[in-house]
């Protein structure tokens, strides 16, 4: 594994990531990273969690429905039939109890997958938000050299007041607050409607 300048580890295919020869490289570069932290995160489950997960795509699938369908009608005619002996007479207790019994075992399998689901959308937000400080990181410094260099070669940039702002780092704590109010704000709002 190679290092980079840092001394941090990094993967061959790391090396040209910034080398893209087109649009599409750059998408497939993008995708290929993603798909892979993805199989990572799946991975690292537990053998009891893929299979709440198998179970939880066949229940939501219209194998499941058409299957059920089927169990149900036939369930049905043989109850109601005459000439056959009825194993479970109307109104189908029998039945009633075992699709109950189902229904906790799914809902807790669905359960399972979901939270599952959830830890892998908060690991995506959280990467979605350290990119996006970083870039907006990235983005403060460029204004900051670009104002230089303009300095530099005698372009005057003093006379816009919205790049002396953009040019002051962003923090998350006062946009957190500035949300925070204007939700507090929204409800209150809401609430003096109704």
């Amino acid at each position: 594994m190679a290092k980079d300048s840092t001394g941090k580890n990094t993967k061959s295919h790391d090396k040209d990531y910034h080398k893209p020869s087109t649009v599409e490289d750059m998408t497939e570069r993008n995708v290929q990273t993603i798909v892979r932290l993805e199989e990572a995160a799946k991975a690292e489950r537990a053998k009891s969690d893929q299979i709440a997960d198998v179970i939880a795509n066949f229940c939501g699938s219209m194998p499941f429905v058409w299957a059920h369908l089927i169990w149900f009608a036939g369930w049905t005619i043989i109850n109601i039939a005459p000439g056959i002996r009825h194993f479970d007479p109307f109104p189908f207790n029998f039945l009633t109890l075992i699709v109950s019994l189902e229904a906790i075992f799914l809902s807790t399998f669905i359960l399972i997958s979901q939270n599952h689901e959830t830890r892998l959308s908060e690991r995506r937000n959280q990467l979605d938000l350290q990119i996006n400080l970083l870039t907006e990181q990235e983005n403060t410094k460029m204004l900051t050299l670009l104002g230089r260099i303009a300095n530099k070669v005698g372009v005057r940039i003093d006379d816009d007041p919205s790049l002396q702002v953009l040019e002051q780092a962003t923090r998350p704590e006062q946009l957190v607050d500035q949300i925070e109010e204007a939700t507090k704000q929204t409800s209150t709002t809401s609430a003096q409607k109704v």
